[in-house]
Parts: structure tokens; C-alpha cells; sequence
């Protein structure tokens, strides 16, 4: 019998199959191949157009004006070495062109409202690689501390939603960032939840390169989360201010506040936390400036 006359079979792909279907099966196999290979072309293409897109926004000149609503609003940016300052307008201009802002309250808001929200918020990106807070579309801006919730008539200075959302108190903006000796920084302190909720969980636990990091992370946070809920239970004066015992993602937050404005201070009470922050962060505060000789040493005092 000959070989075109028989049902002889093929091996595709791990499936026996009659030797008339191979052509149908080979050209399935093909037309396949090529749209994967498409998908992969547009989505490289796409992720190619998205690089070059923010490296032209981040490459563009910075606005002279800027820099004076850096140095009149953002006290960190002074002690930030040069190449850091640098990288650090590079993230404004593109979070300025790319993120929303919104007034509420009857603000309006202005461009000096725009770069100091995004130099500080940027802060919490240089040195590293990361997205421009991918998940976030609008930051939304009140004069003034503002009622969150009207049948509860609960007041907030600023909130971070999983939604995409940032809100924040300008008045609390500017006055939260003049004084580096107190450790609190609204923009800070919120945009610290949005690394946390960059996993959609917000626990407290931000996205860390290796599985080794996470180990080590949760035995030296979960420690010194209990340590700090035990001496505001008792009422004792803390480094970290007491909302940070609230729970871990608030825990996260305040840490963070310390170790950009008050790092010798972290550094020297919580050694640990300051290792993990300069670890995600890849950055080291205590080296930008000498430690304050007239450093706030412990502004939070809970009465019982």
C-alpha cells in the first residue's frame, strides 16, 4: 500500500493525527504563530511608544518659575544631591502633564499647587525603577481640611483610594512640608499609600524585588508595629507619631514621613525600619544633610 493512499498519522504537537488533516493542522499551527506574534509586535510597540513618550516629558526643560515654588514649598528638595534634583524635575514634569488635578471647595488650582504635589510625591520614586504611579488618574485638591463623609461629618486632611484617587488639604500640603524637624508630610504620608496600594491590597506591604526582602520585611515590621502600639497604649512619647499604630498600611505611611524628614533620628531609634525603607527605596537620607541640632525629638505625646 502506498504511503498517499494510506492513513498513515503524524505527530503535531503531541496529538497523532491522520496525514490528510496535516495541512489543515499546519496552517492552523501557522495562522496561530502569527497572530501571538502580532499581539507581541503591538504590544511592544505600544510599551516602546510609552517609554519614549515619558522619557520626552521627563527630558523637557524645567520652567525657571518651578524651581522658586520648589524652594519656597518643598524643603526636602534642598538637600537632595544634585543628580537627585535632577531626576526629581524629570518625574515633575511628567507627572504634571500626566495626572489630573482637580479643585474642590471652590479651590483653583495653579500650577504652583501642581509642582509642589508632584515634587513631593515624586520623591518616593527616585533612585529606583518604577512607573510614575501608573494606578493614579486624579489628585484632587481642597483648600482646607474637608468633611469626608457628611452624615458622619468626619474631617480629613487627605486620603488615598484604590480607585485612583488622591486627595488631598493644600493648606496641609504646604505647612506639613515647611518644617523637616516633625516628620509629618501629607504628600508624603498619602502617596506612601499608593505605593502600598500598587498590588490592590494596601496592607502595609509595598512591592518588594525579592521573596527574601519580604521575610525579612514582615519579622522586622510586624516587631516594631507591636512595639510602637505598646508604648501609645501606655502613653509613652514616640519618634514615630501615634496614628502610625492605627494598622500596618498607616504604620507604613508614617515610617515613611521619618525617614525623609527625620532620617539620623530613625536611623539611630529604628535602625531595622530605617535598613528596610533604605532598601525599597534605594536611597539614604541621613547622607544628604547633617543631622538637626534642634531636631522636634518627640512631638507626639498621647495623654491617657
Amino acid at each position: 500500500m502506498s504511503l498517499r493512499n494510506a492513513d498513515c498519522r503524524i505527530l503535531v504537537r503531541g496529538l497523532t493525527l491522520p496525514f490528510r488533516n496535516r495541512h489543515r493542522v499546519l496552517y492552523a499551527v501557522g495562522a496561530l504563530t502569527i497572530f501571538l506574534t502580532a499581539i507581541g509586535s503591538a504590544f511592544a510597540a505600544t510599551q516602546w511608544a510609552r517609554a519614549a513618550h515619558e522619557k520626552a516629558l521627563r527630558s523637557k526643560p524645567f520652567p525657571k518659575e518651578w524651581e522658586r515654588y520648589l524652594d519656597k514649598n518643598v524643603k526636602l528638595y534642598a538637600s537632595l544631591p544634585s543628580p537627585l534634583q535632577d531626576e526629581l524635575k524629570g518625574y515633575i514634569n511628567f507627572f504634571v502633564a500626566t495626572k489630573h488635578f482637580e479643585g474642590a471647595g471652590g479651590l483653583e488650582v495653579t500650577d504652583e499647587m501642581r509642582v509642589t504635589v508632584a515634587a513631593l510625591a515624586c520623591m518616593l520614586l527616585l533612585n529606583r525603577k518604577t512607573r510614575n504611579y501608573p494606578k493614579l488618574r486624579t489628585v484632587i485638591l481642597y483648600p482646607s481640611a474637608y468633611i469626608a463623609d457628611p452624615e458622619t461629618d468626619t474631617v480629613h486632611l487627605g486620603e488615598s483610594w484604590n480607585d485612583g484617587e488622591v486627595v488631598l488639604s493644600w493648606n496641609h500640603v504646604t505647612s506639613s512640608s515647611q518644617d523637616l524637624r516633625d516628620g509629618t508630610n501629607l504628600v508624603l504620608h498619602e502617596f506612601a499609600h499608593r505605593l502600598d496600594q500598587e498590588d490592590g491590597a494596601g496592607d502595609g506591604v509595598p512591592n518588594l524585588q525579592t521573596e527574601a526582602q519580604y521575610f525579612t520585611w514582615a519579622e522586622v515590621m510586624s516587631e516594631e508595629f507591636k512595639r510602637l502600639r505598646s508604648r501609645v497604649e501606655k502613653g509613652y512619647k514616640t519618634l514615630i507619631r501615634p496614628y502610625g499604630a492605627t494598622n500596618s498600611a498607616e504604620f507604613f505611611a508614617c515610617i515613611t514621613e521619618n525617614f525623609f524628614e527625620r532620617p539620623h533620628q530613625l536611623k539611630k531609634k529604628h535602625p531595622e525600619i530605617y535598613q528596610e525603607l533604605q532598601t525599597f527605596y534605594q536611597l539614604d537620607p541621613a547622607s544628604w544633610r547633617e543631622q538637626e541640632s534642634t531636631y522636634l525629638d518627640s512631638p507626639f505625646k498621647v495623654k491617657k
